[in-house]
This record gives structure tokens, C-alpha cells and sequence, in this order.
């Protein structure tokens, strides 16, 4: 099977469509890995020519800076990169093209067209904005690049059931509309021993993650954020308090904090599944998750949850004080995390295309 992927380089969806390629190739799959946003940093393209190396023509790897439909700047982010990736459809005979952007499910092909939501702007405006947006020609683009590529997919599927509901509260969805958790697969990693701390990590600049609210913490345990302050024109605080701000770090580093950290907090009210907790609970880290229905949809009982901040100043103040109910947190994540593995999420997506593919040769023996 040859599937063209689409990605972009900006946030978790680059680690999930290098999760699932690594997944679909080890199945015996040919796969073009299409990139949009800002072009690849030194980390990205470095996995991509090690997978070039590891598997040669099985894999292809294509970069384009092309602004993403969600950004401001979004009048080309469908017409700009269509033509060339119909050039790609037609050059490696690709049999489905699974879209991580809403707008490619519009590409006139005979070929299936499934659509990941990682998320969406209207259930993020409706979790980060107490008003509605703006009625402007960006907004107006971005419903209108979103509705066109749903209508014209086989079929859509988001991590947790609640981002599928909530995409369709602002959006038409097709008759085939799927839950497939998001999986992770870490390298194995010499046991490092770990410091009371609590570390934090995403884009700090995005209103979902709420990284502010840390500021209003009072914790006997240290607390450190990991991430891009900025972007564009949104920014984080400079400084939260006693807040350790580290800035970015490389993937490697950042495993290597997960490692050495006891406890993860995921802040965001916004949060469609959650790939930065997912990767610190695989790491030995206890999870403690803003009370969200999406968190509570993939952490169930394997995270401990807060309210407010002082819900949480009380929850780290508990855990400083007893190891026992630590370890145990820790034990729950653990096994929760263990869930949801690179093995199972690319089995859902192989069995997805195969049906489609199935359901496309009865068409066309119909006709």
C-alpha cells in the first residue's frame, strides 16, 4: 500500500505522523511524508534522512513552507501546495492520501482521502475565548477550507471521542467518523534518578495550555515549563512566579527532564489528547491533569486532577509529603500510558485504509 501523508512541523502533529510513517513502513508500507508550516528544523530532517537511509524507496520526505489554514495568513494554504501534491498522487501512484490538514481532503482524486483532527479553531476558541471570534475574512477562509475537505473525505478521525463531537459542532462530518487514540513508542533509555520536581512542556504561547496559571501555584515542589515562549504574534509570560522557565528543548533533552522528573502537570483547557503527557508518564512520570473531559477521556483514572490552582497546591503539597501516594500515582499513569502504543494506533489506521480501499474497488466494479 502507498499512502501520501500530510503533516507540518509546528506541534504534535509532526511526532504523530512520525509515530504512525514508522508504524506503516515496519507494516510493509510505501509512504510520502508531505510537510507544510515553516520548513523542517535541524531534529526534523534529521529523522527524515535516517528514514530515508533505513528504508530508501520505501519512504520519500517533501518540505514546503506554506502557511497552515489556521493561520492568519491562510489564503494559499490549499491552492499554494494542491498542484504539488497532485504532481507527488500521480508520480509514486499513491493509493490513499491520509490529510493531518483539514483543506487536503478537497483534492480531486479517485483515490481514498482520510482526515486526522488533531483540532480545530472553533472548539479551541469555544475552550480558550469567553467571546466569539471575530467574523473576519480569515475566520470566513478557515470554515470555508475546513467544511470543503470534510465534505470531500471517505472518512475522519480524531484521537478522543470528545474532538470528534466537538468538530462537529461547528462542522458537517462524514458518514464514516472514527476514534483512534494517538500512540507513542520511546527508545529505551538508562534509568536516571529522579528529583521532586514537576515539569510542564508545550507551546507556552497558546492560549489552550493555560501555561499562566502555574503562576498562581504554591507548591513545596519545584515546577519547571518547557516550551516556545512565542510565535508569530502570540507570547507567553516571560516569568510565572517561582516558575522555572527552560525555553525549548531538543526531544532528546526533554525526554532526559521527563526521566529525571517525578511529576508531569498538564495545564491546558484545551487538550484534544495530549502527546507531552503521553511521552512523560512512559518516562516514569505521575500525571496530574487539569479536570477537562478530553484529559478524562484518555487518562481516566491513571492521573490525578485539579481544578483550579488551589486544588493543585494542595494536590503537590500531598504528594510532597507522602511517597506513598506518589509512587502510586506513578504506577497509575504508567500502566495508562502503556495503552497507547505506536503498535495498536497504526493498526487502527492499516485496517481504516484497507477498508476504504475495499469500498472504493465495489464502487468501481459497480460502475
Amino acid at each position: 500500500m502507498r499512502i501520501l501523508i500530510t503533516t507540518d512541523t509546528i506541534g504534535g502533529v509532526w511526532t504523530f505522523t512520525q509515530e504512525l510513517t514508522t508504524g506503516l513502513l515496519e507494516a510493509g508500507c510505501e509512504i510520502v511524508l508531505v510537510s507544510f508550516g515553516r520548513l523542517p528544523n535541524g531534529q526534523q530532517q534529521q529523522w527524515a534522512d535516517d528514514a530515508r537511509r533505513r528504508w530508501g524507496s520505501h519512504f520519500h520526505f517533501i518540505a514546503h513552507a506554506v502557511s497552515l489554514e489556521w493561520m492568519q495568513a491562510n489564503e494559499r494554504a490549499y491552492t499554494q501546495p494542491a498542484r504539488s501534491l497532485l504532481h507527488s498522487i500521480e508520480e509514486f501512484k499513491v493509493d490513499v492520501l491520509h490529510c493531518n490538514q483539514f483543506c487536503f481532503g478537497a483534492m480531486p482524486i479517485d483515490q481514498p482521502k482520510v482526515i486526522t483532527a488533531h483540532s480545530d479553531v472553533l472548539s479551541w476558541a469555544r475552550s480558550c475565548r469567553a467571546d466569539q471570534l471575530d467574523d473576519t475574512d480569515w475566520l470566513r477562509r478557515y470554515r470555508s477550507l475546513v467544511r470543503a475537505g470534510l465534505a470531500a473525505a471517505q472518512a475522519v478521525v480524531a484521537p478522543t471521542r470528545w474532538m470528534l463531537e466537538a468538530l462537529g459542532e461547528g462542522f458537517e462530518l462524514p458518514d464514516d467518523r472514527r476514534v483512534i487514540p494517538n500512540g507513542r513508542s520511546l527508545p529505551a533509555a538508562p534509568r536516571k534518578s529522579r528529583k521532586l520536581q514537576a515539569i510542564s512542556a508545550g507551546r507556552l504561547w497558546d492560549e489552550a495550555k493555560n501555561v499562566g496559571f502555574l503562576g498562581r501555584v504554591s507548591s513545596p515542589i519545584t515546577l519547571l515549563v518547557v516550551g516556545d515562549i512565542s510565535y508569530g504574534g502570540a507570547s507567553a509570560p516571560p516569568a510565572l512566579g517561582a516558575v522555572r522557565m527552560l525555553g525549548p528543548l531538543a526531544e532528546g533533552d526533554l525526554l532526559t527532564m521527563f526521566r529525571e522528573s517525578e511529576l508531569y502537570i498538564c495545564t491546558s483547557r484545551y487538550e484534544p489528547f495530549g502527546l507531552a503527557p503521553l511521552e512523560a508518564a512512559l518516562c516514569g512520570c505521575a500525571i496530574l491533569a487539569n479536570d477537562i473531559p478530553s484529559l478524562r477521556e484518555v487518562w481516566q483514572d491513571g492521573a490525578l486532577y485539579f481544578n483550579d490552582a488551589a486544588s493543585l497546591s494542595e494536590l503537590l503539597r500531598k504528594l510532597h509529603g507522602d511517597r506513598k501516594l506518589l509512587a502510586k500515582a506513578k504506577a497509575r499513569s504508567s500502566v495508562q500510558a502503556q495503552t497507547y502504543s505506536r503498535e495498536q494506533m497504526t493498526s487502527s489506521y492499516f485496517s481504516l485504509f484497507q477498508q476504504l480501499l475495499a469500498r472504493n474497488r465495489e464502487v468501481a466494479n459497480v460502475a
